[in-house]
């Protein structure tokens, strides 16, 4: 997939840039001609497929054609208006050829689908979404009341993360269920399953639903041959990736997360996500390795089976391992030959294998990969002395259930719970969601891989028993595991206090790259804008750069780069709005971060009525380890002596973040 074109006029509508390749004025279209035919489908109680609609419709001002002519502004702070008016009229102009796509205008409100229709014409199929008309902008009766009725994302979020005395009733009371269960159903509803779009089709097709290679899509990509690469809003051109990160995403200073946030937390994200999100770079930025799309610890056990053959042991359901110091540690790639990422100056005798070839990067993601191997291996022994007829098989697999279970119970309990500085205690119980339709099915979003780039997590460097490390010295550097050993590691990361997410210049110099490549990635799978994207998770769009980030000056800046707040990408929306208040990042991040994370986990095949029973854990005991876990446990058992453990920093532990365990959202 090509990327967007950086020369003014490529990529946009034949003839529809003024000076653009076969661009000619023509006459301007009667804004009073119907396009579509005049029909009108649905409507009334079902709130149906609106169609019908005409040139000179409120959202979609294509009645605009070849005869606008551009005046001179009266002064030169006007420019930008001019621009516009311009883009504006080549727009029109191409409108009126039936060459540009209406749905370039992204007509349709409130989830409602734009389908084109003929030359010039499109249909808003606004199917249960609650409204109604051309653009599904008329709410029904109970959509109505609904909508006045419902609270802000700014007003539930503080009521939950203050009045700690009244939370502390509430989590001893049957209402936590009741409060968990409705979080659960209104998050995971805001996630399409089966799963609509892909990168290659922005429309209902079987493609997009059955093959698993790709990532899926919340909102399809911005049509083909717009005016801008936005739609219509913006200018020609976008801003340069690397000139965008500079400015506005390169730490200048460290600013520490206000909730101490640390280096234990930082790992988990990166070592956790990593099953899942493994874009394939040979076919194609829109395509994943990573076939199990959710919690399947492929990170741990291999994404595919060669791989997997390769780590096990074969005996007992174990994984291979080796011993050093009477410590347990990952094999070396002589032992378990799988291919690995390491740069030629690593000797072959410090590449350690693991499930994810790329987690030999940071000392952090191995200590993870070691605990997780010697939980599955504790867990084979604990369940080889109840089955001792069991084949070597049976226990790997039901091992893997089991981790797999501790996984999902860790992340509910202990980092998303952190993460959102709730004093409502999250709760890990899939027969909250028994009664009710759910579907345990999981797709990854190309919206949640973009999103959970965290780069501004991380530390200008790392300190490790007092002893401060650059990332030189610090990447790749897998003797480091053994030299200090786990304990010694895991309790200078639970230590060191991690960066601040959102806000804008946050992310170190050493991994900017990363975001540059987020943006560009971005753009060759045509992201819809920001406010899009606001608008599809329940949150009003931004009115201006102001509103978004709380600065003028930035605001300023955004404005001259991309002429409308309705133009501004996806990801750097995301970095660059203002953070929530004593949070990690802004509110967008929480509103459309948590129902991905919530239908990822509770959609996992092992929270369904047909799973979630003893006998699925090799019997009470195992099923006591998944409903009993925590990173605490995790840590403890599989040390010699339990250090310090946290996802925040001691001093914010004891001087109070919501349950000792908060910051800004995922929930």
């Amino acid at each position: 997939m090509q990327g967007w074109p950086s020369g003014p006029g490529e990529g946009s509508a034949a003839g529809a840039v003024p000076g653009g390749p076969g661009w000619r004025r023509r006459p301007r279209p009667v804004p009073s001609r119907p396009v579509g035919g005049g029909r009108q489908r649905g409507g009334g109680g079902g709130g149906g497929a609106a169609a019908g609609a005409t040139a000179d419709a409120a959202e979609l001002p294509l009645a605009m054609g070849g005869g606008c002519r551009a005046r001179a502004p009266p002064a030169a702070g006007l420019r930008l208006l001019l621009a516009h008016a311009v883009l504006l009229c080549a727009a029109g102009s191409a409108a009126g050829t039936g060459s540009v796509n209406p749905c370039c205008y992204f007509p349709c409100q409130n989830q409602g689908v734009c389908v084109r229709v003929g030359l010039r014409g499109y249909e808003c199929d606004c199917t249960r979404t609650g409204y109604y008309g051309v653009n599904c902008t008329s709410p029904e009766l109970w959509t109505r009341l609904h909508n006045l009725l419902k609270p802000s994302p700014a007003f539930y979020h503080f009521i939950l993360t203050h009045f700690k005395w009244f939370w502390d009733i509430i989590n001893s009371t049957f209402i936590r269920d009741t409060l968990m269960r409705l979080v659960l159903t209104v998050r995971a509803n805001l996630i399409p399953s089966p799963p609509t779009f892909n990168s290659d089709y922005g429309y209902i097709s079987w493609e997009a639903y059955a093959n698993v290679s790709y990532y899926t899509r919340v909102l399809p990509p911005v049509p083909a041959n717009c005016p801008t690469p936005m739609g219509t809003k913006g200018k020609l051109q976008l801003p340069d990736p690397q000139l965008l990160a500079e400015r506005f995403l390169l730490r200048q200073k460290f600013e520490a997360d206000p909730r101490g946030t640390n280096m234990m937390f930082a790992f988990f994200a990166q070592h956790f996500t990593h099953q899942f999100f493994k874009t394939s770079g040979k076919m194609g930025r829109g395509f994943t390795k990573a076939l199990g799309h959710g919690v399947d610890l492929g990170h741990l056990y291999g994404d595919n089976l060669q791989r997997q053959h390769q780590l096990r042991l074969f005996r007992d359901g174990k994984l291979k391992f080796q011993v050093v110091d009477g410590e347990v540690y990952p094999p070396m790639v002589t032992e378990a030959p799988v291919h690995m990422v390491y740069p030629s100056r690593v000797p072959q005798e410090q590449q350690l294998a693991m499930g994810q070839e790329v987690f030999g990067l940071l000392p952090g993601l191995c200590v993870y990969a070691t605990l997780w191997l010697r939980e599955h291996n504790r867990v084979c022994d604990l369940l080889k002395r109840d089955h001792p007829t069991w084949s070597d098989e049976q226990l790997f697999q039901t091992a893997r259930l089991i981790l797999i279970g501790e996984t999902i119970k860790i992340v509910i309990e202990d980092y998303v719970q952190h993460l959102s500085g709730y004093y409502l205690s999250l709760k890990f119980d899939p027969e909250l969601l028994f009664g009710s339709q759910f579907q345990y099915r999981n797709r990854i979003a190309v919206e949640f891989n973009q999103l959970y780039h965290w780069h501004g997590l991380m530390p200008d460097s790392f300190i490790i028993q007092g002893q401060e490390y650059s990332y030189k010295q610090f990447l790749y550097n897998t003797s480091m595991l053994m030299d200090y050993g786990v304990e010694a590691l895991v309790e200078s990361f639970s230590k060191q206090v991690a960066g601040r997410i959102g806000g804008g210049q946050t992310i170190n110099a050493n991994v900017l790259h990363v975001a540059v490549g987020v943006i560009q990635e971005s753009r060759q799978l045509r992201l819809q804008p920001f406010n899009e994207y606001r608008k599809r998770f329940g949150m009003k769009p931004y009115k201006s750069f102001q509103e978004l980030t709380g600065e003028e000056e930035k605001a300023a800046e955004l404005e001259e780069l991309y002429g409308d707040i309705d133009a501004l990408e996806f990801y750097p929306g995301l970095l660059l709005e203002k953070p929530q208040p004593n949070g990690i990042f802004g509110e967008s991040m929480v509103e459309i971060g948590a129902p991905f994370s919530l239908k990822g986990l509770f959609g996992n095949p092992i929270c369904s009525p047909e799973y979630w029973k003893p006998s699925t854990f090799g019997g009470a005991t195992g099923f006591e380890i998944v409903k009993t876990a925590s990173l605490e446990k995790l840590v403890c058992l599989n040390v010699k002596k339990c250090p310090y453990v946290a996802f925040q920093v001691p001093a914010a532990a004891e001087h109070g973040s919501p349950r000792a365990a908060g910051s800004s959202t995922e929930l």
